[in-house]
């Protein structure tokens, strides 16, 4: 079943040691395209991260937020040197101890002295990573369901409007043959109108050559069954499982070049009336497309 590229999915997760949330957004794209927006420190997960979202999703532009709170601070691996910090200030003191003075230290300087912080953060703790990955997995599956659902309400969707356009081919159709007849009688009379008043033999060798060019001018029968080919490939593709955004747009572009040739060639007011409402119903079809991945 196709699904929608339009979808969000969220997700959250708390331990004694952390909390994460995790937020998916999606629109449609001709490609995909992730977007992460998370802590720098977990940048190192973010290859193998892509690689699961991308067994989700072959197209659209996702957004992926995670928000962290960690409430342990080993869990992150920074820690404060603390045996050169009180050794600063030992020697801090003795030197205002030598000039009369007393020594305060100023801690909000000393927590931004880069020097005295180390950051074992290179990877993330094992425990932590883990849980973000599967906290991303259960966002994931939120965003498909999600996704699921929307793409079930645009088969429906397009189903019955692929109905209304099948309805409108048949009424072409329907009309061709009137189109035709009425068409030889007017080539008739006006054949026998101009031999008429030129005093003109009348040859009806010719006048079947006529009729059968312009016949073979106005005949749409191929556009029409290539029309109802290009209807019932949409319908099975509505059903099909991989690529169905793709297949799609192409289908849909093939079936308005069918129907616009059938409007060139009927010249006839009624068949370019059911034309335009077979384009606009089309063109409300392939907006419809857009959102199918």
């Amino acid at each position: 079943m196709p699904v929608s590229m339009t979808g969000f999915g969220r997700f959250e997760t708390t331990e004694d040691a952390w909390t994460h949330v995790w937020e998916i957004k999606s629109v449609n794209g001709r490609f995909l395209d992730v977007k992460w927006r998370m802590p720098g420190y977990l940048r190192g997960l973010e290859n193998g991260w892509e690689k699961v979202v991308r067994t989700h999703a072959s197209r659209g532009r996702v957004d992926i937020s995670l928000n962290l709170e960690v409430m342990d601070a080993g869990i992150l691996g920074v820690t404060f040197n603390e045996t050169m910090a009180r050794a600063m200030f030992r020697q801090m003191e003795k030197l205002a101890a030598s000039e009369g003075r007393v020594f305060e230290p100023d801690y909000n300087r000393v927590l931004s002295m880069s020097s005295l912080w180390r950051d074992a953060g290179n990877e993330p703790d094992p425990g932590l990573a883990e849980s973000l990955t599967t906290g991303l997995e259960a966002a994931l599956k939120d965003w498909m369901d999600a996704r699921t659902l929307e793409g079930e309400a645009l088969v429906v969707d397009l189903t019955n409007r692929l109905d209304t356009l099948r309805e409108i081919a048949d009424a072409v159709a329907v009309r061709i043959p009137d189109i035709l007849e009425e068409k030889k009688a007017n080539l008739r009379q006006r054949i026998k109108d101009m031999l008429d008043s030129a005093g003109a033999d009348f040859s009806e060798d010719r006048m079947l050559q006529e009729v059968a060019y312009l016949t073979d001018k106005l005949d749409v029968s191929e556009e029409l069954t290539r029309l109802e080919a290009h209807l019932t490939r949409i319908g099975e593709t509505l059903r099909s499982q991989s690529d169905v955004g793709k297949k799609l747009d192409f289908l849909i572009q093939e079936t308005f070049r069918e129907i616009n040739t059938c409007g060139n060639k009927a010249q006839d007011v009624e068949v370019s009336r059911l034309v335009v409402d077979f384009k606009a119903e089309l063109e409300r079809c392939r907006e419809q497309v857009q959102n199918i991945e």
